[in-house]
């Protein structure tokens, strides 16, 4: 990942963070480790790549439920109008404390497209991988 302006515990905090997407059977993606559930759900779905993205806490900052709820039912209905496939998840850092933050697993978004869509969500990270179904951290 190019780190950018990101400060170092930020990515470490979205580097530990477990990725769970709520499929069935779920199953969790961590950056960096080969995920052969993302894999074979990419190949089922005929899916060259797939993103991990929220609309929750814009530039890392804490909304109300409330406010981050509106902000993920956007974010879920801008993608229905698209027709991109995706499945709810959360977000959930093992130890930090920080609420967990619904998510969705896009299916079929490229790099760029998944980079412009985050930043649409004042999202400072996501998460996004290849075929190889070796999640990546990125910044929009």
């Amino acid at each position: 990942m190019n780190e950018g302006n990101l400060p170092p515990e930020l990515v470490q905090a979205f580097t530990e963070t477990d990725y769970i997407v709520r499929h069935e059977p779920p199953f969790t993606m961590n950056i960096g480790k080969p995920c052969p559930e993302l894999k074979k759900l990419m190949a089922d779905r005929n899916a060259l790549n797939a993103a991990y993205i929220t609309a929750w806490n814009p530039f890392a900052r804490k909304l109300s439920d409330r406010e981050n709820e509106a902000r993920q039912q956007v974010l879920k209905t801008s993608l229905k109008k698209r027709g991109l496939a995706f499945i709810d998840g959360i977000g959930q850092h093992p130890s930090n404390g920080w609420p967990g933050e619904p998510s969705v697993l896009i299916l079929g978004l490229d790099r760029e497209a998944a980079k412009a869509l985050a930043g649409h969500f004042e999202q400072l990270a996501l998460v996004w991988a290849d075929v190889r179904g070796i999640p990546e951290l990125l910044q929009p």
